[in-house]
């Protein structure tokens, strides 16, 4: 039987996406980001040779594509803001101001449009003179994003609902130093280790920024969390689960919600050489200066067993040394991105929240299912006919609903994404977007689940048949 599965009142309907994925390079003047820099060099690494030169071109369709939000039912929606466009000489220097206009316009146009702007000051796109100068190993560019922090708090802050310091700050460091899908490529854990402990060290005094301007909004981060999930109750396989959970869960999550480290990662990183260096204060920066509100970003969960060979050591220190991925017999695929779809992983990650991280305010940041080929489901009338979107969306969503009445402080749910947005070095290979996007005519199409999208936010909530929960 079919219930109505109702959210609370003032719930955030929305989706996110950034800048370097949908704005366009435009016409403002903006550094080289390290994305751009790549894809100059090597743009063979980009699938279909589709670069972020032109994307969405949100730069200049942002009007329209404000419409199209309320066309979609959006009374939210999360933007970043390129550090690149707001300090063209590369992330240094003197603000500008062509920058600035624009980001006060949007802004200025999602208000009046009644659409609450989420402001996410960093989303993988490092000013690649920073990324020359060392990047997140640096401290000198810990600080020259503190300044660019404080300028968009500055120029922005009477016109963002809730501001994020970082999008998935584990992106980055698996991209970039394990796991070769960021630039620069490397294969090298204590220099990721630098840049994870300075991003988090970033996060703290941005916030101690922020909270200086007296601002009327909450600043957060927002993270990607997979639960973590052993192949069996066996204390090995237990165990590798909780090595695995502390490498890619906690490792951000408790500095950046607590203040603290998780002590199972630290002991790991000192019995193998693997510390980052920090100063005394730091820490003490960092235990001071805790999100006030955290975005969830969920897609799949990590299935993990005790490894059953052993490591080489003369390869590379990598978190594999310490378990396996399971994979389980019988799970349900997105076969287009590889990922589980495991509907109850979005409730235990709620419940985690609750439970170990003082049920702080937060919200479903991502959520999405990239499909490729889409065109195969456009009808005669030229629209794409989504529903395996509007089920995925439903069913995660009926779990977000179980874990309010649980209890759990969460206050809204963001899709992944908008319009079809460019997607790294995937860029239009899946689709994930409310807005279908022809990539010859930039024409925007509104898929079938923009119109549920729509009376869902409409109604508040949508009809479910609960008998599905586990």
């Amino acid at each position: 039987m079919k219930e109505m599965l109702t959210f609370p009142s003032g719930f955030w309907w929305g989706t996110a996406w950034s800048a370097e994925q949908a704005e366009g390079r435009g016409n403002t003047g903006k550094a080289e980001t390290v994305w751009e820099h790549w894809f100059k060099t090597e743009p063979s690494r980009f699938y279909q040779g589709i670069g972020p030169e032109v994307t969405t071109d949100h730069i200049n369709r942002y009007k329209e594509d404000i419409q199209l939000m309320k066309e979609t039912g959006h009374n939210s929606f999360r933007i970043s803001i390129s550090w690149a466009r707001m300090f063209p000489d590369g992330g240094v220097g003197e603000r500008n101001p062509k920058a600035i206009s624009f980001y006060r316009n949007l802004l200025t146009e999602m208000n009046e449009n009644g659409i609450k702007p989420f402001a996410n000051l960093y989303h993988f796109d490092m000013p690649y003179v920073l990324q020359e100068k060392g990047g997140w190993e640096s401290r000198e560019v810990v600080e020259a994003y503190v300044n660019y922090a404080a300028a968009c708090f500055e120029e922005f802050g009477d016109l963002v609902y809730h501001w994020f310091t970082f999008n998935e700050p584990l992106g980055p460091i698996l991209g970039s130093y394990l796991e070769d899908f960021h630039y620069p490529n490397l294969v090298d854990f204590k220099r990721g280790g630098q840049a994870a402990f300075n991003t988090i060290l970033a996060h703290a005094k941005a916030i101690q920024s922020f909270k200086e301007k007296q601002l009327p909004s909450k600043i957060g981060v927002i993270l990607n969390l997979s639960p973590t999930y052993p192949r069996s109750q066996n204390e090995f396989d237990v165990e590798a689960a909780e090595i695995a959970d502390a490498f890619y869960t906690r490792s951000f999550l408790d500095p950046m919600v607590k203040g603290t480290f998780p002590k199972k990662l630290v002991k790991i990183l000192q019995e193998y050489n693997q510390m980052p260096l920090y100063e005394e204060n730091d820490l003490k920066v960092i235990a001071e200066n805790t999100s006030q509100i955290l975005g969830l970003n969920y897609y799949e969960p990590r299935r993990v067993k005790a490894r059953l060979t052993e490591i080489n050591k003369k390869s590379p220190f990598l978190p594999e040394w310490f378990f396996e991925l399971h994979n389980m017999p019988g799970k349900k695929m997105n076969v287009y991105r590889g990922w589980e779809i495991y509907e109850k992983g979005i409730y235990d990650l709620c419940i985690d929240i609750r439970d170990n991280y003082g049920n702080i305010e937060a919200f479903i940041s991502e959520n999405g299912m990239g499909v490729a080929n889409e065109e195969r489901f456009l009808n005669e009338h030229g629209q794409i006919i989504d529903d395996y979107r509007i089920e995925f969306i439903k069913d995660h969503l009926a779990y977000v609903h179980k874990a309010i009445q649980a209890g759990c402080h969460i206050k809204g749910y963001h899709l992944w994404t908008f319009i079809d947005c460019w997607s790294w070095i995937n860029a239009y290979k899946n689709r994930y977007g409310l807005v279908s996007l022809n990539l010859e005519t930039q024409e925007r199409t509104i898929k079938k689940s923009g119109e549920f999208y729509k009376k869902m936010s409409k109604d508040n909530g949508f009809e479910y048949e609960t008998s599905k929960l586990g």
